[in-house]
């Protein structure tokens, strides 16, 4: 008897258990790709800020990795950049936004032994005049393809500078590899994003010249892409995955220590780094229009695509998921 009353109350247990394994089990799954930069790790928190949806959050080592992984069906979500968004439609992908993430995070620096100050871009040109009239190349470093190259574009075409003849271009493809590039001498003048930036002003291998927000894509820089695709098979997916994010802002702008342990866990550098790189981060998930607008026909201008993007920067902007998890119109939220 007392072994029959066990049995049944061993069942009755499991069927109660069941149907919650069963749920666990039937939540919609989204495999989600960010880099390794300091204003994209916040991304490897958004499973832990889930709700009904499952996240596999895998890390890249540029944005550039997260967008060829998205276009080629290996992951549903990509953190990119506004950058990375022309580029694609660009070259004809299937791409849509769905969020904002972080803005900022770009920093110009400067070789040590350059007598420039800060700021000051009208000895930065007469320096670049002198080298040409030296017959020596300038270089300026950046990633190509990521926003960090775009705001330093910008910026030097809105001071007068010509990237394609009064300076040599160099592409460092892993912001890693930046701080070695200036210990070695190879560039004069890099553009990288944070917390290598920070990284490489506390190693003393170069010095800070300036923010290149001064050019139409302001400061921003990361956006949140799924395809049409992942939209149509799975839409509440993507709602959990966008309130994620949006929650994971919330946490990481009232919670500086959380965002530099973070940083400092997925990157594996220094809390004093972290620390430095988390002032020039803006947590903010709006994604605005006009300013993308913008982004994609200085693209052009600059000959970094060949197309006017711009109906389908507009088209592919899908504020949805934003609307239902703010609970705000898309005109509150950079429309």
């Amino acid at each position: 008897m007392d072994v029959t009353r066990i049995l049944l109350s061993l069942l009755a247990l499991l069927a109660l258990a069941l149907p919650g394994a069963s749920l666990a089990d039937d939540a919609a799954k989204i495999k989600l790709g960010y880099a390794k930069c300091a204003h994209c790790t916040p991304m490897s928190l958004t499973p832990q800020f889930a709700e009904g949806v499952a996240i596999d959050a895998v890390g890249f080592n540029t944005g550039t990795d997260a967008l060829t992984a998205l276009v080629s069906k290996n992951i549903d979500v990509a953190q990119v950049t506004y950058l990375h968004y022309a580029i694609a439609l660009d070259k004809g992908f299937d791409v849509v936004a769905i969020s904002g993430q972080v803005n900022g995070g770009s920093a110009m620096l400067l070789g040590n032994d350059l007598e420039v100050a800060p700021g000051d871009w009208s000895a930065l040109k007469a320096l670049i005049a002198k080298y040409k009239a030296d017959g020596k190349p300038f270089r300026v470093a950046a990633s190509r393809g990521n926003a960090q190259d775009i705001h330093m574009r910008g910026a030097f075409a809105k001071q007068g500078i010509d990237i394609n003849k009064d300076v040599q271009f160099v592409n460092i493809p892993n912001p890693s590899d930046h701080l070695q590039a200036l210990r070695r001498g190879e560039v004069e003048l890099i553009c990288t994003v944070e917390p290598f930036a920070t990284q490489i002003m506390q190693a003393k291998a170069a010095k800070f010249f300036g923010f290149p927000y001064d050019q139409a894509a302001g400061k921003l820089t990361n956006l949140i892409l799924t395809r049409s695709d992942v939209i149509a098979s799975n839409p509440k997916a993507l709602e959990g995955v966008v309130r994620a994010v949006v929650k994971v802002d919330a946490h990481i702008a009232a919670d500086k220590p959380a965002l530099i342990e973070v940083i400092s866990k997925i990157t594996g550098l220094d809390k004093a780094i972290a620390t430095g790189a988390v002032e020039n981060l803006d947590p903010d998930p709006k994604m605005y229009r006009p300013s993308a607008l913008a982004i994609a026909a200085m693209m052009r201008d600059l000959k970094y695509i060949n197309s006017d993007v711009t109906a389908a920067v507009e088209k592919n902007l899908d504020y949805r998921f934003l609307e239902a998890a703010t609970g705000k119109p898309k005109t509150e939220l950079g429309y």
